[in-house]
């Protein structure tokens, strides 16, 4: 947890729009156009989101993310770990043994113990997630669901549903029997082929 970049902030929100989208999958190009920001970069966010057990993904061309848990069940802690990594907030460089009165080998006192400013770092990392730990995305989208106007939600779920409904279809061979699939001409070794 070295630096909670915007990665983490954008992820939240996509998983506050998944907690409103039910049983829909949304797509990483949905949730990037619904806020206004880069598909390429939504769509590096949600391996990581998928590796960790929070989102699951469906294939197709009506496939998209949705929760893996109840939102409860996902706290703030959960979604930086999966996106930042489980790095500290402060990586410690023992500065304290690098006295020049030291010489080439610090006194035993000085390197006794943890370093009084890590301790610090560590107190105030510990705090963090603990309090990362404490909120769920289910609090969050209760706090959203309390301040937004009804008709909101109902513009959403319309916004939603018209994204999903327009989403092409890829057609299925087994749809049409007079119909079979294209392939590919196999070439030969000598062509360079397969």
């Amino acid at each position: 947890m070295a630096h909670v970049t915007v990665s983490v902030e954008y992820g939240i929100h996509c998983l506050l729009w998944l907690v409103g989208s039910g049983d829909k999958p949304l797509s990483s190009r949905d949730l990037a156009e619904l806020q206004g920001i880069s598909p390429s970069f939504v769509a590096k966010i949600f391996p990581k989101l998928e590796k960790a057990g929070i989102v699951k993904a469906s294939e197709g061309a009506r496939g998209g993310y949705v929760l893996a848990k109840a939102p409860k069940q996902i706290s703030f802690l959960d979604i930086v770990d999966a996106i930042e990594g489980d790095k500290p907030l402060f990586d410690c460089q023992d500065v304290r043994l690098r006295c020049q009165l030291f010489g080439a080998k610090p006194p035993t006192w000085a390197a006794k113990g943890t370093c009084a400013v890590h301790a610090v770092m560590l107190r105030a990392e510990k705090a963090m997630r603990d309090a990362l730990a404490e909120q769920t995305l289910a609090d969050v989208a209760q706090r959203f669901g309390r301040v937004a106007p009804a008709a909101f939600f109902g513009d959403v779920q319309d916004w939603i549903s018209d994204r999903v409904k327009d989403r092409p279809r890829r057609s299925d061979p087994t749809d049409d029997p007079n119909k079979s699939p294209k392939r590919r001409p196999r070439r030969s070794k000598r062509e360079g082929g397969p």
